[in-house]
């Protein structure tokens, strides 16, 4: 590993520096406590225990697929990661290896886009969970007062929009922190409302699950594309994490640590998780009649008061968890990687936190009312072709190997390119992007959506590759414009 001049450490306010040695903490559980919150939200849970009734497929079909995805997701984090615990750099830093100097702040800004609409958006869900602590609690009515919301609701809000100011704040330690605790609490409660479910079924919840494992209607093509989808679903959830995964990898204390961490929060998480998915899901189809999918409607059919408070804890909890590792940090990085010597870590959250407050705040009122889904899956879908060409360059290429120095040197150096452009990755994404966008709008190519983003990854990263390997200078070096 090059070490970085004296000048960039100097830059002690500014999020993109590299972490030191001192600075590299987080051990296999913290990086475990990354997947945990964000697999075990609300969504999360939602989305896995849908998986398991929308596809026609049964049970079996789709655990095996969930794990699959797990697993994958596993071994690309690790790829995408290394970089990020080898050199200590973010992922808008990383970037700039293939990109450009200037040309990473593209993948950046969209990576940051997706990640500060979300987190808006959760920190209005968050604020929900709160808002039926109080009024469980108080008994308080929710009149509406404000764009859709009661002054509970907007107590509740503009509380979750200062507690995530307070943890960012105060530096990735009481991230690290906060993630620790929120991530083992939500099973506390899963198990919990399991065991409420298993009393109330009269010892049926078994056979209910059974029941769901089984698929006798189904064929094997049936079951093949139900696989596909699930399997789709799942890396297209967790799409935007892999691409920025340096973010968090750079805070590891090792390789090893990070590759545990990955073992467990991913494929082994996912196993127990959707257990818990699968049986709470069977339990409410024998209790309550119905396949119900989302854990608040559960509980509150529950009856349980207790059971009612210490979930609206977790929720809230396993909510900012997610908000922080999915979307918090990585709008952070790329706020600041817009102008490096003048954003820093703090000024980023800030800016980050005010459009949350927009976004959030015009939720009910205006945002659910319109339609984003295709903006956002369509941003989501340029990221495949960037994963692509980030690991092809890093691992092909260069041959793990990069100047820690150069990737800082926004005015020349091996990455700067032309005028901080590297035209042959723009060739690739807008290849590789093409697909993957189309796969989203055009109907004729629906069949292949549960294949975009693997598709948009392979297209962008062998584009990257044919086009580089065009280029060499005498000297070795690789896509140079002067060469």
């Amino acid at each position: 590993m090059q070490p970085a001049s004296d000048t960039v450490v100097s830059e002690s306010e500014n999020t993109l520096r590299p972490i030191t040695a001192r600075e590299k903490t987080w051990g296999s559980f913290a990086i475990f406590n990354v997947w945990a919150n964000d697999i075990q939200s609300l969504f999360g849970y939602t989305l896995v225990a849908s998986l398991f009734i929308s596809f026609g497929v049964s049970g079996w079909t789709a655990f095996t697929a969930l794990i699959a995805a797990g697993l994958f997701v596993m071994y690309m984090v690790n790829l995408s990661g290394a970089a990020g615990e080898r050199y200590g750099i973010s992922y808008p830093v990383f970037a700039r290896a293939s990109m450009g100097t200037a040309g990473a702040k593209l993948p950046a800004v969209l990576r940051a886009v997706v990640a500060v609409f979300w987190y808006g958006a959760q920190v209005y869900f968050a604020s929900t969970a709160l808002a039926l602590l109080i009024k469980s609690i108080t008994g308080a009515e929710s009149e509406v007062i404000f764009l859709g919301l009661s002054g509970v609701d907007w107590v509740a809000f503009l509380f979750v929009w200062a507690f995530h100011i307070i943890i960012f704040w105060r530096g990735m330690n009481w991230v690290e922190g906060f993630l620790n605790l929120a991530g083992p609490f939500v099973y506390l409660v899963m198990i919990g409302l399991l065991i409420v479910l298993w009393s109330k079924s009269d010892g049926q919840l078994l056979s209910a699950a059974q029941t769901i494992f089984a698929n006798p209607e189904g064929t094997w093509k049936t079951e093949a594309a139900g696989f596909v989808a699930i399997f789709g679903t799942m890396v297209a959830y967790f799409a935007a994490v892999m691409i920025n995964f340096s973010d968090f990898s750079r805070y590891a204390k090792n390789k090893q640590a990070m590759v545990k961490g990955n073992f467990w929060g991913l494929p082994m998480n996912m196993i127990l998780f959707s257990a818990l998915a699968l049986l709470t899901t069977a339990g409410a189809a024998v209790v309550y009649g119905e396949a119900i999918i989302n854990p608040t409607a559960i509980v509150e059919r529950s009856d349980s008061v207790f059971l009612g408070i210490i979930a609206a804890i977790t929720f809230f909890a396993a909510t900012v968890g997610i908000n922080l590792v999915a979307n918090f940090i990585p709008a952070v990085n790329g706020i600041a990687n817009l102008s490096p010597s003048t954003i820093s870590f703090r000024k980023a959250g800030l800016i980050t936190s005010a459009f949350a407050l927009v976004i959030g705040g015009l939720w009910t009122a205006v945002i659910s009312q319109i339609g984003i889904a295709g903006f956002v899956n369509t941003l989501g879908a340029t990221l495949a072709p960037l994963f692509g060409i980030l690991i092809v360059d890093y691992y092909v290429v260069r041959k793990q190997e990069l100047s820690r120095d150069d990737l800082y040197n926004m005015e020349a150096g091996q990455y700067h390119y032309n005028k901080g452009w590297h035209d042959n990755a723009v060739i690739a994404f807008v290849v590789g992007g093409a697909f993957s966008v189309a796969a989203v709008w055009v109907p004729v190519l629906s069949d292949l959506s549960g294949y975009a983003w693997i598709i948009g990854a392979v297209l962008g990263g062998f584009t990257y590759y044919v086009r580089t390997k065009k280029i060499r200078c005498s000297s070795g070096s690789v896509g140079i414009a002067r060469c």
